[in-house]
């Protein structure tokens, strides 16, 4: 156990750095080159097929500044015309063959940086959703979002044309320089010099340039996380009139992008602006020693001009290099962050090496079991119980005692600090999780549901449920009544988050989600908090049936939905104070027998005429039916 209390402590450490965004993280750049090779080599054939159409792209483009020389010195001043036919044949053959090639080039490496963009966001997606829920608590969405879609989408530069022009125009630069050595070695050694200077500031400014696209990246993440909860949450941004804050807040976000790319598109000019000067300066060489050359025959005119050519060649892809460059680097942010995230430990790392659990009877015991969310701050404290296999257990307690911690457990969200949870006596930690989930049915305070039809929300955990097996999951969780008054019935689109529909249905479309799963092991956190009494009675028997054979856990506030659980386990403080059924723990007058009283004098107080003699009866637990304008007890 101290060795397990060691690595959970590790592993906090490890995701608590990476999710700080207060902090600087610096990454090595060896493992970025190391995803860029391993990314590279992933779309090696495309890419070689790619660089071969490159090379010769631009040997091709070489024909026609080379044409000038026989144009000049051997067409127009040795007025040699037959040559003009067959210069005017290789010049257009070159030029068609170049417009091929680049068409060519195109369509495969654009093919080529999709389908590495789409490897790679499904890559990020599937790492991401494995990540434990601890970590999803501490990150935006628009965060995750981010990574996955934008940050994947500069890749396009490493395995789509960026890198191959960027490797194109290193190919013309040397070619060009060659002939440009064999036309005047002298004039071009002193050209290099000024090419080296380029080179030098390049390299400086991509180092300064680096840290600021990999700050934009988390500025647009942080900037989208807030908007994506702002736009979620429109009604309660409208309901407070809090549209002017929300604006004051994405303002100040979109300021720090701007100042971000304003800084950034600084540098950029920068390196532009110095390319114009070197291209000037060698303008001034080839003026000067060119023309002197010429003077002192050691040039033709048809050289100098094939010169000047064959320079603006050198560079032109310098200056494309530059711009290339920039996108490059900007990749290689993306694979930062994106790294960032995978370094993060995923919650099945090490499923290969788990047990099957092909099928569970679904008994579950806690084993001197404590858990803190952080360190030095204990949740649960030596719990220790055993749920039978189909019985119920009741998990009571004020907020704050440790009841969805303790569910969270049972759900495998989270790993015990020390002690062990067991299924059938095998400890939870051994078995592989997907094999455990799969047994499991979950109706969570908070109902989640996908922007679909109700049929699809309800066969969630079954998608492929007959249309017979949705409505009979329907039937027992009483959804019927309201679906069948929906114009498309079961096809009805529920909105964003289930929007469209009232906390009560959404309730009920979870519940019957939960039964159409057919599970072993049943969680009912808060399952009827969204129901009237009218509605909760009405499911009672739904939710009766359903338990029928399963291991339940319920978490409820109102005692009256538990009392007929096989043990209810009273947490205080993360530690289990009472447990018994609901005749022996009132009968020992303890914390449950004050909960108990406590509910139904704020339920007498909130329903019931204060005038009116009521006490409640400890055997006929109370339910509240509401009508149009009474309010009366009855019992269940």
């Amino acid at each position: 156990m101290p060795a397990l209390r060691a690595f959970i402590l590790e592993t906090r450490a490890v995701m608590s750095t990476t999710i700080n965004k207060e902090k600087k993280k610096r990454i090595n750049p060896t493992d970025a080159w190391r995803d860029a090779r391993e990314l590279i080599w992933s779309h090696r054939h495309r890419l070689a097929l790619g660089m071969l159409l490159m090379i010769v792209n631009r040997v091709v483009g070489l024909v026609l500044p080379a044409s000038s020389k026989y144009l000049i010195d051997d067409v127009i001043i040795k007025h040699r015309g037959e040559l003009l036919v067959p210069l005017a044949v290789a010049v257009g053959g070159a030029t068609l063959v170049q417009a091929l090639s680049s068409f060519a080039l195109t369509q495969i490496l654009g093919v080529a940086a999709q389908r590495a963009i789409t490897d790679m966001r499904k890559s990020v997606q599937e790492h991401v959703a494995r990540l434990p829920i601890r970590y999803f608590d501490s990150t935006q969405t628009g965060v995750l979002i981010s990574r996955i879609m934008s940050d994947a989408e500069g890749i396009r530069n490493l395995v789509g044309t960026g890198l191959v022009q960027l490797v194109g125009g290193l190919v013309t630069a040397v070619l060009a320089l060659g002939y440009l050595f064999y036309l005047n070695w002298r004039m071009t050694s002193i050209t290099l010099l000024a090419l080296a200077a380029f080179g030098g500031a390049m390299a400086t400014a991509f180092k300064k340039l680096r840290p600021l696209f990999r700050e934009r990246g988390q500025i647009n993440a942080e900037v989208t996380g807030r908007l994506t909860e702002s736009l979620g949450g429109i009604r309660i941004v409208k309901a407070y009139a809090a549209e002017k804050r929300e604006e004051l807040v994405f303002a100040r976000g979109a300021h720090r992008l701007f100042r971000n790319v304003a800084r950034s598109m600084t540098g950029v000019s920068a390196i532009t602006a110095f390319s114009t000067v070197i291209i000037g300066i060698m303008g001034v060489i080839l003026i000067l020693v060119g023309g002197r050359a010429i003077l002192n025959g050691q040039m033709t005119p048809g050289d100098l001009i094939t010169y000047i050519f064959f320079t603006m060649m050198v560079a032109a892809p310098l200056v494309e290099i530059a711009s290339i460059s920039t996108q490059i680097t900007e990749a290689f942010a993306g694979l930062d962050r994106i790294r960032e995230i995978k370094r993060v430990a995923t919650e099945d790392e090490d499923e290969a090496e788990r047990q099957p659990l092909p099928e569970t009877s679904g008994e579950i015991a806690f084993e001197d079991v404590s858990f803190e969310y952080n360190q030095s701050v204990p949740v649960l404290k030596d719990v220790s119980f055993n749920a039978p296999a189909g019985s119920t257990t009741a998990l009571v307690g004020s907020s704050g005692s440790g009841k969805s911690t303790l569910i969270s457990l049972v759900m495998a969200f989270n790993r015990p600090l020390e002690g062990k949870v067991t299924v059938d006596g095998r400890d939870l930690a051994s078995i592989r999780l997907k094999d455990y989930r799969n047994q499991l049915g979950v109706v969570l305070q908070d109902n989640f549901l996908f922007d679909g039809t109700i049929a699809e929300n309800i066969s969630f955990a079954h998608p492929h449920s007959s249309r017979e097996q949705i409505v009979e999951a329907s039937r027992i969780a009483h959804c019927e009544e309201f679906i069948n008054g929906f114009a498309d019935g079961y096809d009805t689109i529920v909105g964003e988050r289930g929007v469209k529909l009232s906390g009560g249905q959404r309730q009920r479309v979870a519940i019957a989600r939960a039964i159409l799963a057919e599970p072993k092991i049943l969680i009912l956190d808060e399952a009827t908090s969204s129901l009237d009494s009218e509605s909760e009675a009405m499911i009672q028997d739904g939710l009766q049936s359903l338990r029928q054979g399963r291991t339940t856990f319920v978490i409820a506030h109102r005692l009256s939905t538990i009392r007929s659980a096989d043990q209810i386990l009273v947490l205080e403080g993360g530690e289990i104070v009472e447990r018994g059924t609901h005749e022996e723990l009132l009968a020992a007058d303890g914390r449950y027998k004050q909960l108990y009283d406590k509910q139904y004098r704020f339920e007498r107080n909130q329903f019931i005429n204060p005038g009116e003699d009521f006490t409640p009866d400890p055997e006929k637990p109370v339910a509240l039916v509401r009508g149009p304008s009474t309010a009366m007890p009855t019992n269940l």
